[in-house]
């Protein structure tokens, strides 16, 4: 989030190796960025760690290769102003593997009129937020050049909102299909949207949800009310051979995109955002739900006849005497419990890591890097 600088460079030989020797390696957490045709990809370097291989794969620029199965708005106020963050969940699903990129810009997103854009990241399967550069292509629309790779993918998106009497009528649009969107706010404020039906709460938040999205669908959205700023115990928030590099702190150098506006003040979307973090996961729970099942019962049959029909009944009282074996407990609700019960720790665990930061234990890329790992937990546990 501060900025990043690279401390060091090399270039992979023809099997893909490559060694870096620099005394800042090992000071502290790092990313290692491979550039490959253009394009980057990244993975943390720990302290400690001496290996790390990155995963690199040819670019496509079809954008068929990419699916949104999920977005979610969280909606919080902070005084006059509305504070709006976004997420897309974003599936790379290639056949063969490749990754979706266009340097003039491959995914696009719009705020409301009158909105001012706050800070857009994305994130990977290795689960670690980097921050991106924006493309103004006016009139509330954006977009950004940033390569989604096979598997898991994310954006991340804050602007605010006019609110003005604690009230706001705001006009979204979609960009993308959507399998499902999802807005949240907090208990003590009011939300109605054409659409949506509520879908019940979540870590103590209100949810809305609205099935299969098309893109260029509008909607409204009206908020109203008030509620207190979230408090720290609430948030968890070149061609051929590849081009490494290795950077601390870090923004991403030689983008030539136009740089984002500076983030909300008073680091209100980091705690923001890590609600949104917890959100993400509860209500994909609420997603993946399925109906109880129930095992059909069978057709009496007719009635015997004769000594056939006495032995048959015989059988019958036998079998209602004979106390029945207790039901196994139902597969979902057993994977429910299971799920619920991890979800407990490893918000546990984001919880430190916010604490941490705040009492200034910890850098600011030491609390991206673990935040990113555990966000990364999470989005496992939801996907089974």
């Amino acid at each position: 989030m501060g900025g990043m600088q690279v401390v060091a460079n090399t270039k992979t030989d023809a099997q893909g190796a490559y060694h870096f020797d620099n005394p800042a390696i090992g000071n502290g957490p790092m990313l290692i960025r491979a550039v490959y045709r253009g394009v980057f990809f990244h993975q943390p370097l720990t302290p400690g760690t001496a290996t790390v291989d990155v995963t690199v794969y040819e670019p496509t620029t079809n954008p068929a290769s990419i699916q949104v199965p999920l977005r979610l708005l969280v909606f919080q106020p902070n005084g006059d102003k509305l504070m709006v963050g976004e997420e897309y969940s974003i599936t790379n699903n290639s056949n063969p593997p490749a990754a979706f990129y266009k340097q003039d810009g491959n995914f696009d997103f719009t705020i409301p009129a009158g909105a001012e854009l706050g800070e857009v990241s994305t994130f990977g399967p290795s689960g670690m937020p980097v921050r991106q550069g924006t493309i103004d292509k006016g009139k509330g629309h954006y977009s950004i050049a940033y390569a989604f790779q096979p598997g898991q993918n994310g954006v991340r998106i804050s602007y605010t909102y006019p609110y003005a009497g604690d009230t706001a009528a705001i006009k979204e649009s979609s960009t993308y299909d959507a399998a499902r969107v999802l807005l949240v706010v907090p208990p003590t404020m009011q939300l109605s949207s054409a659409g949506f039906s509520a879908a019940g709460q979540e870590q103590g938040f209100n949810v809305f949800s609205k099935e299969s999205f098309k893109k260029g669908t509008g909607f409204d959205v009206s908020v109203s009310g008030t509620a207190p700023p979230p408090s720290d115990a609430s948030a968890a928030g070149g061609q051929g051979q590849g081009a490494p590099q290795d950077e601390a702190n870090g923004h991403e150098a030689g983008a030539t995109i136009e740089t984002s506006p500076a983030r909300i003040g008073d680091e209100k979307w980091i705690l923001l955002g890590g609600l949104g973090a917890i959100f993400a996961v509860g209500v994909a729970l609420l997603w993946r739900k399925q109906p109880p099942i129930e095992a059909p019962v069978p057709a009496p049959n007719a009635a015997p006849k004769g000594r056939k029909a006495q032995r048959a009944a015989q059988q019958a009282q036998a079998k209602q005497a004979a106390p029945a074996p207790p039901p196994p407990p139902p597969p979902v609700e057993q994977v429910k419990q299971e799920v619920n019960a991890n979800l407990d720790s490893l918000k546990d665990t984001l919880l430190r890591i916010e604490l941490r930061r705040q009492a200034g234990t910890i850098t600011d890329a030491e609390y991206a890097i673990e935040r990113g790992r555990a966000e990364q937990l999470l989005r496992d546990l939801v996907q089974g």
